[in-house]
């Protein structure tokens, strides 16, 4: 199963790099293959490439979703 996950752009590193936001974690990411890239833009990130541009909204859900699914599956002793 393959798993694209939302992002934030924070920096423009380079014309290739930039480092983004993962909720709360930072690295940086592969974007040569989206248009125009700018801090600000909500991209998804699957294996250190940002494969495309999605705005806010679709972003802020999607990683909601992520964070319920995950305390769903935590061990109890997570909870």
């Amino acid at each position: 199963m393959c798993l694209a996950v939302p992002a934030k752009i924070i920096e423009i590193e380079n014309q290739t790099h930039a480092l983004c936001d993962f909720n709360g974690i930072q690295k940086t990411v592969d974007v040569s293959l989206i248009t125009e890239p700018q801090v600000g833009d909500w991209v998804i990130v699957h294996v250190g490439f940002a494969l495309n541009k999605i705005d806010e909204a679709k972003a802020q859900e999607t990683l909601s979703l992520m964070s319920e699914l995950a305390s769903q599956n935590a061990p109890a002793s997570a909870q």
